[in-house]
C-alpha cells in the first residue's frame, strides 16, 4: 500500500494523509486564530523572527516536503517547530510540540506531539513505558487547560454558566478589586482527548479538541465516528488491559457504527448530511449552556 493511501481502519482520507486536501484558512479555526490580538497565542507561541518570513517544512497547502511526507508528515513539526507560523504551532519545548490540526474536526482542534524516539511506536506500545506515559499525560493536562481557556474566550459570552463572569469582565456588574473572578463553566469538560486506536499518521499524536464537531473538514462518517466512538481512547485510560476491545478497532467496527449525535444521542444511521444539519443546531444550543 502506498504511503498516501488509506486503509479501511484509517479515520482520514488519503488526501489528508498526503496533506493535499482542502484546509481551512488559518483565521477560521484553532487556538490563537481569528482575532487581531490573542494573549494566549502571544504568550505560548514561539517568538517571531525579526521581519523574516517563517520557512516552514511544508507548502502553503500543508503538503510536507523533504523526508516528512504523507504518514511521516507530523515529524516536520517536532523536527523544527520554529520554522512554522504561530497559526500552526501553539507552543513547543524540549519534549513536546502543540499544534493546531491542519484538518480540524471541531472549531478548536489541537494535537500534542511528543519529541521522543518512542513517538515512532504505536501508542499501545509507546505507553507501555510508565515514565513516558506519565509525561504525556501531564503535558496533555496542560494543553487541555489552554484549550479550555480558548473555548471560554470564544464562547463564554454565549454561555449561561459564564454570564456573571462575562458581565464582570465587561463592567456590567460591580466587582470588588482583587476578588477572584467566578470560575464559570468548566470548559475542560467540553473537550475530547485521546489517541486513535488505529493512527493514520506514524508519529504519535494526542488529539485535544472541542466537542462540537463543527468544521468544514468534518466530511464523512469515519471522520465523525473516529471521535464519537471508543476509536478515540483517552490517554488517561492507559495502560490498556490486554483484553481491552479498543485494541481491535477493526474487529469492533467502531468507524462503521451508526451516526449518533454527540449531544442528544439521536441516531441518524448512515445519513451523514442530516447529521451535519442537526449538528449546526446542537452547536448553537451547546454554546448557550
Amino acid at each position: 500500500m502506498s504511503a498516501t493511501e488509506s486503509d479501511p481502519e484509517d479515520a482520514i482520507t488519503k488526501q489528508e494523509i498526503a496533506g493535499t486536501a482542502p484546509a481551512p484558512e488559518p483565521s477560521s479555526a484553532g487556538v490563537g486564530r481569528g482575532t487581531k490580538r490573542n494573549a494566549f497565542a502571544e504568550l505560548m507561541g514561539p517568538k517571531p523572527k525579526k521581519l523574516q518570513e517563517p520557512q516552514p517544512l511544508a507548502s502553503k497547502r500543508g503538503a510536507f516536503t523533504g523526508s516528512f511526507k504523507a504518514r511521516d508528515g507530523l515529524g516536520a513539526y517536532t523536527a523544527d517547530p520554529t520554522s512554522f507560523p504561530t497559526s500552526r504551532v501553539i507552543y513547543h519545548n524540549a519534549s513536546f510540540v502543540a499544534i493546531n490540526d491542519l484538518y480540524p474536526k471541531s472549531t478548536v482542534h489541537t494535537l500534542l506531539l511528543p519529541r521522543s524516539p518512542r513517538s515512532r511506536l504505536h501508542p499501545f506500545d509507546a505507553f507501555e513505558d510508565p515514565e513516558f506515559l506519565a509525561a504525556v499525560q501531564a503535558e496533555t493536562a496542560r494543553l487541555k487547560r489552554l484549550v479550555a481557556k480558548e473555548l471560554q474566550r470564544r464562547y463564554g459570552r454565549f454561555s449561561a454558566q459564564d454570564k456573571l463572569r462575562e458581565d464582570i469582565l465587561n463592567d456590567k456588574v460591580e466587582w470588588e478589586d482583587g476578588k477572584p473572578l467566578p470560575v464559570g463553566r468548566d470548559w475542560e469538560k467540553e473537550l475530547l482527548v485521546g489517541i486513535h486506536a488505529h493512527p493514520s499518521m506514524n508519529d504519535l499524536h494526542i488529539h485535544v479538541l472541542s466537542r462540537d464537531r463543527m468544521s468544514e473538514c468534518m466530511r464523512h462518517r469515519k471522520h465523525y465516528n473516529s471521535f464519537n466512538t471508543p476509536f478515540l481512547i483517552d490517554v488517561a485510560d492507559f495502560p490498556l488491559a490486554a483484553d481491552d476491545p479498543r485494541r481491535h478497532p477493526g474487529r469492533e467496527g467502531f468507524l462503521n457504527r451508526d451516526l449518533r449525535c454527540w449531544r442528544c444521542g439521536k441516531n441518524f444511521e448512515n445519513r451523514f448530511k442530516k447529521l451535519k444539519e442537526h449538528l449546526d443546531q446542537e452547536f448553537e444550543e451547546w454554546k448557550k449552556e
